[in-house]
């Protein structure tokens, strides 16, 4: 009996490993499409709209008064 536990515990196992790597698939698939369409932009000449550190905007709008 402890042979068919095994079994079906196995099986279960191999199901949640095929969903996780589906699922890491997907991501990576995600990242990649993502990556290229930035590369694309930089090409392009377009600018960066990802939201990050004011201080690293090349604009200077976000400068706090006096340090000019």
């Amino acid at each position: 009996m402890a042979g068919d536990e095994g079994t079906a515990k196995g099986g279960a196992g191999r199901d949640a490993k095929a969903e996780r790597e589906r699922r890491l698939a997907e991501a990576l698939r995600e990242n990649l499409m993502k990556r290229k369409a930035q590369a694309r932009g930089r090409r392009a000449g377009e600018v960066d709209q990802r939201a990050g550190l004011a201080a690293a905007r090349q604009d200077g709008g976000d400068k706090p008064a006096g340090s000019e």
